[in-house]
């Protein structure tokens, strides 16, 4: 069963994205659909456990989809939603203000 949403909208938004490793993993799944070892790679020093939590989470929250091919060994594949991919401006917001930040600390 579903939480219900905060009154407040960003108090929304960051209950489904305001983890550490949550963004990583949308900012890796903007460019297309991976499997579990790219993502485990690609996000970095992140465990399994904690991927899969995070992975299950999001996809509870309809952010992602996963389909798992019945191969041995099995391959599993994730891949955004339209919701997900519908958070592609609040990441692009982030990395130019991110961006911006690094810049000024030089």
């Amino acid at each position: 069963m579903r939480k219900p949403c905060p009154a407040c909208p960003v108090e929304t938004t960051m209950m489904l994205i305001g983890e550490k490793w949550k963004v990583l993993i949308l900012r890796d799944l903007m460019e297309g659909t991976r499997r579990f070892g790219e993502l485990k790679k690609s996000v970095g020093a992140i465990s399994q456990k904690v991927l899969t939590q995070n992975l299950r989470a999001m996809e509870e929250d309809g952010l992602l989809t996963r389909k798992v091919y019945a191969e041995v060994p099995p391959r599993v594949e994730y891949t955004l939603t339209e919701r997900g991919y519908s958070l592609r401006p609040i990441l692009n917001a982030m990395y130019d203000w991110g961006e911006q930040y690094q810049h000024e600390q030089v």
